[in-house]
């Protein structure tokens, strides 16, 4: 199997996964967190609809600076009506991405991540697309606590839960 099928296949299992958490997403509840260190909700259910736009970017660019100067690429604040659009269109360009790439691309080039002009990490982009389904799902389990905690049913994810026994 080609590399670039085995992710396209991931973005797809990940997806209506990950639609189903943002779909309990409650609107009134933007700036609330669970703990004061804690991301506020709207903010964290934004960075999981975006994610899957970082498959796009990993092998679109060559790197990413986090601490951009100002005015640019500066944090758009999500909007609970739009979180399924913004999934809906970071899942499109992942697919486009892979599309338009090889494993040959994805195994010898790598990816850097950058703050403040100081590089963080650099890897091979196949191991940083890895890490972002990982991190996906970290913060898409962040996502269902805070959904539990606001007395939203709690979607299955990769087996049934007590309010989603689809998959029981």
């Amino acid at each position: 199997m080609k590399l670039t099928q085995l992710f396209l296949d991931q973005l797809e299992r990940e997806a209506p996964r990950t639609r189903r958490a943002l779909e309990g997403v409650p609107k009134g509840k933007d700036d609330w967190a669970p703990h004061s260190k804690s991301m506020p909700l709207l903010r964290l259910a934004g960075l999981v609809a975006s994610m899957p736009s970082w498959i796009a970017l990993i092998i679109n660019q060559n790197e990413l600076e986090l601490s951009p100067p100002a005015g640019q690429g500066q944090y758009q604040q999500p909007t609970v009506d739009g979180l399924l659009g913004t999934l809906e269109k970071a899942v499109h360009d992942g697919r486009a991405a892979l599309a338009g790439t090889t494993d040959d691309f994805l195994l010898t080039t790598n990816w850097k991540l950058l703050v403040k002009g100081n590089v963080v990490m650099d890897q091979p982009r196949h191991v940083v697309l890895v890490d972002t389904f990982n991190h996906l799902a970290h913060h898409r389990g962040q996502l269902t606590v805070y959904l539990r905690l606001n007395d939203r049913p709690v979607p299955a994810i990769y087996g049934p839960s007590a309010d989603d026994q689809q998959f029981a």
